[in-house]
């Protein structure tokens, strides 16, 4: 599985990643698990907390959006977009 993860200040991209994890056969949750703390360690940034909707979101359109109020610390930026490459 590969993520791109992209930071937003309006409508200003701010920075980008790339990570990749999987081949081992751990499954499509744990490798998104994985590509997301990496993408996170990367950009510099807390995990953001995962919910419903980005459940939803990610399994029907391959992308997500975390939002500032996702974040247990406080960001630079409004949202942290995640797409399945």
């Amino acid at each position: 599985m590969r993520l791109e993860g992209r930071l937003f200040l309006g409508n200003r991209a701010l920075r980008d990643a790339v990570a990749e994890a999987g081949g081992e056969g751990a499954g499509i949750a744990k490798d998104l698990d994985t590509c997301l703390r990496m993408l996170c360690r990367d950009l510099e940034i807390p995990t953001p907390i995962w919910l419903g909707k980005n459940t939803r979101e990610f399994a029907r359109f391959h992308q997500t959006v975390f939002f500032e109020g996702q974040f247990t610390d406080r960001v630079p930026f409004d949202r942290f977009q995640i797409r399945w490459l």
